[in-house]
């Protein structure tokens, strides 16, 4: 069953369906166990992995969403709840909360045209962080906030297809078992993000 997170438009899997519900204004998604979206830029070979997914909803316009996410119980190296942007199976990004290699929570950003180019922004002190997308025009911004309040840039950037493009929540696990993504204070706005690299809003 897909739930119905109230301040977004209705959702819809990018994939097979998996574990989601929305209570008491949380969005909790359960991944499967090493699963991820992924395509090495190293490895022209290899496949992309796309063995878990997302809840997406169509954006044609200007928008704006956020959410303070977390991930819930002990973490594994790449576990992470995530902000997504969503075209086809070679054309994504997704902006992180995850674990690092070095045990450290972080948001990390990747965008994906067939291959991935994949980012670290900025080690997070705590257990959650509050991550925004903003499509402005053809383009997407992804921004961090410790508060959600203050907000500081973390990616601009398009990708390259000309398809709908959807916005929505992941949750990931590629080294351990299922991963707990929660997300709550979930907003969505339609307009123009004016200030998008520093500041105030």
């Amino acid at each position: 069953m897909i739930p119905v997170v109230d301040p977004v438009p209705p959702l819809r899997w990018t994939h097979a369906a998996s574990t989601a519900s929305w209570s008491e204004n949380v969005l909790t998604m359960i991944s499967p166990a090493q699963s991820d979206w992924a395509r090495d830029a190293r490895f022209a070979h290899l496949p992309a992995q796309l063995d878990t997914t997302a809840l997406v909803f169509p954006v044609d316009e200007d928008a704006v969403i956020a959410a303070r996410v977390e991930v819930v119980g002990e973490r594994t190296t790449f576990d992470a709840a995530v902000l997504v942007v969503w075209i086809d199976d070679d054309h994504w990004a997704k902006l992180c909360f995850e674990m690092s290699p070095a045990a450290e929570t972080m948001v990390v950003s990747v965008v994906t045209n067939v291959f991935s180019d994949d980012a670290n922004a900025s080690v997070v002190q705590g257990d959650h962080v509050h991550l925004r997308i903003a499509r402005v025009g053809d383009a997407f911004v992804f921004q961090s906030s410790a508060d959600g309040v203050d907000w500081r840039f973390v990616r601009l950037f398009r990708l390259h297809s000309d398809a709908p493009a959807h916005l929505g929540f992941l949750s990931q696990s590629p080294n351990g078992g299922p991963c707990t993504a929660r997300f709550s204070d979930v907003s969505y706005t339609r307009g123009t993000l004016e200030v998008l690299r520093e500041g105030l809003e």
